[in-house]
């Protein structure tokens, strides 16, 4: 069934619990009233002409209504990174999936300070429009009964594309990922064989919907298990997400390790107590976080790994099966294989190399990409573009991007390793990306750019030395202030490189 049906069918079972506590408007909405919102919205939705809606919204309900009522006319939705250049992201979506309009909002818009641009349309525009009959007519879809619900609502095939959403970008130029609703429902059946959650759960879903580990894991995978949602527009708002996982006794938390870094800072002994399971995603879980989640509030942070092409979650970490450092156990239905390298010869467990992934989870392809796609997906088979090993207790260990693999002096050196190393010895405040600069000699060395300069340079250095090969220690740091990020919590990586490379140059 497809997600739109899904979500109809929970919504008439779960009708008077609570769906969402919406803080961007400081609404609360049933299961039942946000159905009948779907509907009202679904009517102004199917006005837009394209098969394609872009949607720039923050995460709260009327993100979700957009998404909704989207599927529910038979239309892709298109989302948008506004978090990193929403306007030149608007263009650029616009250009790859040939379309015309975006739904967005006002405040969104005067927050960021921008101005909109052609073909924009405002939530709040579109709830103003709303009359009395639109009301009552959306009151009555929404007591028919579910096999009555296709005569009102676009139903096809579980293949068919349900969202697309753009590669980070933090490597290269983004790339239009298509998912389709098997996709997206993979994870969403899958996580709960693994980690508990029923109708009783209460998530703090504050990753935007425009990353897929927000859409799915803080949107359909609370929405179409019955739960509910605390949403909130910024994971920037350290202090206030605390407050909010207080207050509403909060369960279920996911968030990148650089988000759950804010909570742990801004928060008190005690606003975590009544989570049972949260889990860190999108870039890797230092040890000393976990320690300070375990210290601070006796919770246990989880990790998991997965990728935009994959829905997104492959692996994880759960009270049931965790080992500190790796990214978990396979979900149930991803089947999985470590290529060598240089042959792609499938290796034995222990042995690191290229990561690939098959099962419903797997992306159907890049839009307007068939070279791209082909080259990441073979007979099913999607490479991740990782580096990683299985052991022999069925655990995945992340050793690294296959890109962020530099060669100094003939010998291959893991950026991301000396990350680690690196982020092991910082204090809990600095946050470090390692990357590389040219060198005529020795084709690269490793540099470390780090967000300030309050720890004792020399002392780290020598203790790198103790740890990593001599080719591997960071040459030179640079403070970099304010360390680019992704809306996703990530490093950009790309960015950082550039900011470094000119310093390099500079002699700086």
């Amino acid at each position: 069934m497809q997600l739109h049906l899904r979500f109809i069918q929970t919504a008439k079972r779960h009708s008077k619990n609570i769906a969402v506590y919406d803080k961007a408007t400081n609404n609360d909405y049933t299961y039942s009233r946000m159905l009948i919102a779907s509907f009202i919205l679904k009517e102004h939705v199917a006005k837009i002409k394209g098969k394609y809606i872009g949607i720039m919204l923050p995460t709260s309900m009327g993100c979700m209504l957009a998404i909704l009522s989207t599927l529910m006319n038979g239309k892709i939705p298109v989302m948008i990174n506004y978090a990193t250049g929403a306007i030149e992201n608007s263009k650029y979506a616009r250009t790859k999936c040939n379309f015309k309009t975006i739904i967005t909002s006002k405040k969104l818009l005067d927050k960021l300070g921008l101005q909109p641009i052609d073909h924009m349309i405002f939530i709040e525009d579109i709830l103003a429009q709303v009359t009395t009959m639109g009301k009552l007519k959306a009151a009555f879809l929404s007591k028919l009964p579910l096999s009555l619900m296709k005569s009102v609502v676009h139903h096809g095939s579980m293949d068919d594309v349900s969202v697309i959403l753009f590669t980070s970008g933090s490597e290269k130029e983004p790339k239009a990922v298509q998912l389709t609703h098997k996709n997206i429902s993979h994870n969403v059946n899958s996580i709960p064989e693994v980690i508990d959650i029923s109708h009783e759960d209460t998530f703090m879903s504050v990753l935007p919907f425009f990353h897929v580990f927000g859409l799915t894991v803080d949107f359909w995978l609370p929405i179409l298990c019955g739960c509910t949602l605390v949403t909130y527009p910024n994971p920037l708002d350290y202090r206030e997400i605390s407050n909010l996982v207080r207050e509403y006794k909060v369960s279920l938390m996911a968030a990148t390790p650089s988000f759950f870094y804010g909570y742990l800072n801004k928060s008190e002994p005690g606003d975590f107590k009544t989570v049972r399971f949260a889990i860190a995603g999108a870039d890797k879980l230092p040890e000393k976080l976990v320690d300070g989640y375990m210290r601070k509030h006796g919770i246990i942070l989880y990790e998991g790994y997965g990728t935009t092409e994959t829905s997104p979650v492959i692996s994880a970490n759960t009270p049931k099966h965790n080992k500190l450092g790796s990214i978990g156990k396979l979900l149930p239905g991803v089947q999985l294989r470590i290529l060598d390298i240089g042959t792609d010869k499938i290796l034995d467990p222990g042995m690191e190399g290229k990561i690939l992934v098959k099962g419903d989870l797997v992306m159907a392809g890049y839009l307007g990409d068939l070279e791209e796609t082909s080259l990441r997906i073979h007979n099913g088979w999607y490479d991740t573009g990782d580096i990683g090993m299985i052991d022999s207790d069925g655990y995945l260990w992340h050793k690294g991007r296959l890109k962020r693999f530099v060669k100094v002096g003939g010998e291959m050196v893991s950026l991301v390793k000396v990350e680690d190393a690196l982020s092991r010895l910082l204090p809990e405040n600095v946050i470090c990306c390692v990357v590389d600069v040219p060198n005529p000699t020795k084709g690269a060395d490793v540099v470390a750019a780090v967000a300030n300069g309050d720890f004792d340079m020399p002392k780290i250095l020598k203790q790198l030395k103790k740890e990593l090969p001599a080719i591997a220690v960071p040459r030179q740091f640079y403070v970099i202030e304010d360390i680019p990020m992704m809306g996703s919590g990530k490093v950009n990586f790309r960015a950082v490189e550039n900011i470094v490379r000119e310093k390099w140059s500079n002699g700086d």
